[in-house]
This record gives C-alpha cells, sequence and structure tokens, in this order.
C-alpha cells in the first residue's frame, strides 16, 4: 500500500527551547521522517533557538546524535538523515532579554510560512511571544505552537490566554496535545461518522457505560518537582482525557473543519455535570519491586498529591442521558495501555439461559500500545456439545491491516505538519481550555478544602480497590489492564 502525500508549502520552523528533551525525542525525529516522505520542501528550515552557545555544527551534530536514538529504523537511510541535518540552524538567545534576537530576524525569510514552537515552560510564552512581536519577527500569517500546561486552573488559563492574545489571533495559536495526533483518535472520528453500522447505536438508547483508561507503568520519573505540583487531575484528566471524552461523546459537526469540530467538543465539556464526591477516588503508589514510593520520588515525604484518579462523570444531554463515563489514569500500574471502551447494552430479550444470556458488545478503541480497535461480538463456540457462546474481537491492529510498508506517523509529526499547513482541526481552542479548568477546578478545590489524603495502592497493579468498587457498586467492572 502506497501512503498519499499531501504537499506543504516551504517554511522557516523556529523550535524554543531546541535542546530540550522534547525536541530530541519527538519534535526533531519526527520532522526527519516528514521529510523522508517528501513533506518537506527543498529549502524549508528547522531554526534551533535555546540559551547555550554553539554553532550551527554544533547543533547538528548533537541532533544527528539524537535523531539516530530516537527516530526509528528509519534513521539507516544516512543519505537523508545527513540531508535533513544540513536543514538545521542555531541561534542563541535569552528569552527574557534581548540577545540573540536580531540574529534570529536577520535568519527569517520572507516569502515563507512561519511558524514558532514554543518548547519551553509556560512561564516563557509571553516573553517569547513579546519579543517575536517587538523585533518584527512574527508576521500576521505566522503561527506559534503552545506545550501543555495550559496554565494550572481557570484563573491562570484565562491570563495565558490573554497574554498570548495580545501579539496572535485565535487562528495563530496551536495548543498541542499529542493524545489527539495518535491514528487512533482521528480514526474514531472515521469510524463514528463514516460507517452507517454505530452512529445509530452511538447513544443511551444502546450503550450501558463508557471506560477511559490511560495507564502507566512508570512513575514521575524526573518530573518530580512539576509533577508534585500538578498530579493526575491536572497533568491527565483536564486535558487528554478531556479531549477523548469530547471526542467519544459530540455530535456530528456539520464538516470536518476545525472551529466546527472544535465547537462540538466544547458543548460536551459544558455539558458534563459536577462529579459528585463519592464518585472521585485518589490514589498514590507505594514502593515497590517497581520502583521507590510515589513521596520518594517527589522528595516530598508528606505530599498529597495524587498519582491515581478514577472518576465517573455525567453528560447532561439528550444523547448521553443516564450513560455515565468512567474515566482512569495513573502512574506505576500493572500495564501500558491507553483505551476506550465503548461497553453496549444487554440484548433486550436473550434466548439463552443462564451464563449463556450474559455477553456484551464491547469496541474498544486502543491508543496504545498496538494503536487499533476491536469489536467483541458473541458467537457459538465451534465444537459438539449444545450452544456455547463465547465473545471474540474482530480485531483491526493498524500495523496489521496496513502492511509494515505502511508505518503509522507519530502524534508530533502530524500535528506538526497540520500546523503548516494552517489546519488546527486536531488543537485546543482557548475557550476550550477554560471551559474544561472551570470543570475541574472546583473537584481539585474540594480536595484541598478537606485536605484530601489519596488511597495508597500497590505498584503494578490496576489502582486503589477503592477504585474497583466505584465500578463494582454500580454492576460494572474495569476491563482488565494487561501487563
Amino acid at each position: 500500500m502506497v501512503s498519499r502525500v499531501i504537499p506543504v508549502e516551504q517554511f522557516d520552523l523556529v523550535i524554543f527551547g531546541g535542546t530540550g528533551d522534547l525536541a530530541r525525542r519527538k519534535i526533531l525525529p519526527g520532522l526527519f521522517r516528514r521529510f523522508r516522505a517528501g513533506q518537506m520542501p527543498e529549502g524549508s528550515r528547522v531554526i534551533a533557538a535555546a540559551r547555550s552557545e554553539m554553532d550551527d555544527a554544533d547543533y547538528r551534530k548533537q541532533m544527528m546524535a539524537a535523531i539516530k536514538e530516537f527516530g526509528g529504523s528509519e534513521t539507516k537511510d544516512t543519505e537523508s538523515l545527513e540531508a535533513f541535518v544540513q536543514s538545521l540552524h542555531y541561534v542563541a538567545v535569552d528569552a527574557r532579554g534581548d540577545g540573540g534576537w536580531s540574529e534570529l530576524a536577520q535568519l527569517m525569510r520572507d516569502g515563507v510560512i512561519r511558524a514558532f514552537y514554543f518548547s519551553v515552560g509556560p512561564g516563557l510564552f509571553g516573553d517569547l511571544a513579546e519579543r517575536l512581536h517587538q523585533h518584527a519577527i512574527a508576521d500576521r500569517d505566522s503561527r506559534i505552537v503552545v506545550e501543555k500546561p495550559f496554565g494550572r486552573d481557570l484563573q491562570s488559563a484565562k491570563a495565558l490566554n490573554a497574554t498570548l492574545a495580545q501579539h496572535f489571533r485565535e487562528d495563530q495559536i496551536y495548543r498541542i496535545d499529542h493524545y489527539l495526533g495518535k491514528e487512533t483518535v482521528q480514526n474514531l472520528m472515521a469510524v463514528r461518522f463514516g460507517n452507517a453500522l454505530f452512529e445509530p447505536l452511538w447513544n443511551s438508547h444502546y450503550v450501558d457505560h463508557i471506560q477511559i483508561t490511560v495507564a502507566e507503568t512508570v512513575g514521575v520519573g524526573g518530573r518530580g518537582g512539576y509533577y508534585d505540583k500538578s498530579g493526575a487531575m491536572r497533568d491527565m484528566v483536564q486535558n487528554h482525557l478531556m479531549q477523548l471524552l469530547c471526542l467519544i461523546a459530540m455530535e456530528a459537526p456539520n464538516q470536518f473543519e476545525a472551529d466546527a469540530v472544535r465547537d462540538e467538543k466544547l458543548k460536551v465539556i459544558r455539558a458534563l455535570q459536577p462529579v459528585d464526591f463519592h464518585h472521585i477516588v485518589r490514589g498514590q503508589y507505594e514502593p515497590g519491586s517497581g520502583g521507590p514510593s510515589y513521596r520518594e520520588d517527589v522528595e516530598n515525604p508528606r505530599s498529597h498529591t495524587e498519582s491515581f484518579v478514577a472518576l465517573k462523570a455525567h453528560i447532561a444531554n439528550m444523547r448521553w442521558a443516564g450513560v455515565p463515563f468512567y474515566l482512569r489514569t495513573g502512574k506505576r500500574m500493572k500495564g501500558r495501555v491507553s483505551e476506550i471502551a465503548v461497553v453496549f447494552k444487554d440484548i433486550g430479550h436473550s434466548i439463552f439461559e443462564g451464563d449463556e444470556a450474559r455477553h456484551r458488545n464491547i469496541l474498544a478503541i486502543r491508543l496504545q500500545p498496538n494503536e487499533g480497535m476491536d469489536l467483541q461480538v458473541t458467537i457459538k463456540e465451534p465444537g459438539p456439545g449444545g450452544m456455547r457462546l463465547v465473545d471474540v474481537p474482530l480485531d483491526m491492529t493498524f500495523a496489521d491491516a496496513l502492511g509494515d510498508e505502511q508505518e503509522v506517523p507519530d502524534a508530533y509529526e502530524r500535528l506538526i505538519m497540520d500546523v503548516i499547513r494552517g489546519n488546527q482541526t486536531l488543537f485546543m481552542r482557548g475557550d476550550e481550555v477554560e471551559a474544561a479548568w472551570a470543570w475541574t477546578d472546583p473537584i481539585i478545590e474540594a480536595w484541598e478544602a478537606r485536605n484530601d489524603v489519596p488511597k495508597h495502592y500497590d505498584q503494578g497493579t490496576a489502582g486503589p480497590e477503592d477504585a474497583m468498587m466505584l465500578m463494582h457498586r454500580d454492576g460494572r467492572r474495569w476491563r482488565e489492564i494487561k501487563g
């Protein structure tokens, strides 16, 4: 199978924080893969900007090593890798001062798309925006890419949006959430809105409940300082899980266009009901074979920050009335999995008796690992001995379905190319971010007001026992997290 390559215009992409971990692990390896796919027109350039003093040759040497380490099998194409590295440039800048900005301005060219990736902490967003404007580096057609966190609450999110709005229009701002760049997330919209099979069933008449799980086997690692001030609710639920919930629950937009899609996502967030205190479980991992405890990882023996959250949410609209959405995310868990499971209701009347009557259809959408989806259906178990029913998956793993030659693009490389094309469909709008914080803030404030203490859970498990009870009380159970 040969992929269809959609060309883009020639561009200059400036990466602030161009020596950082994100640039080394994701941005530059992803751009190299797009280079090999023919989606970087000849003459396009990547300009890294950071504090360290070095020249182009030093930077190219460093990034050559990084791309070889993180770029996958395609780095064996040494000729293409060498050609790509020659498109890299470097300039040392002071984000809060004047150093280096004149040199950066001189590097920029007229007649090409200018994009600026803020791969830095949000505390520098305002400084970068101001200096791009002050030195006339950004023009009316320029785009800026900003990484999460988009604030730490509603007030700070509004302030951040206001800061960026001083120098950039909303249609120039690309708030990136890499989960939205995953092939499976986009296929979710294709499955829902492109197939007569599913859309008529996508409502409270046929869906019993929906589970969204993002489980990680790693701890907080070197992010302890940031994470202990954030926690799983701010770090994962407010953005990643919220976006997945919106895509699974939204109404069909009138067309597949950025603002039409984002309008429907915003309606979902605004329709979310406040979460009952008894419908939330917070957790914190204990020491185990996987490593030290959360408190040891963040070097804070009295920390009450959660590394795990499970909650039950409801959407107050006609489509989803009475359908619970169960969200779960945590660190140091049994396995690494990101999954959306749409669990359909039992059939109205079963002609089978006993255990043979208890079977449900489940559509499972896997974001990681092994991106794909499967539909669990009930069939007769082969062989003699009567009518014995068994659940089997109709599996579509992308790597199997598309073949080895059709490599699924990384989320970052897809999203960066959308920035260059000017396509904001998979990026969050400012009012989306603020609406998500408006729903999340009361939950966090209630925890703080009660001085709530997270439940402890063992590493390598599915989280605290209370999270299991959240489902069991409703006569349901979480899908298994496989190690």
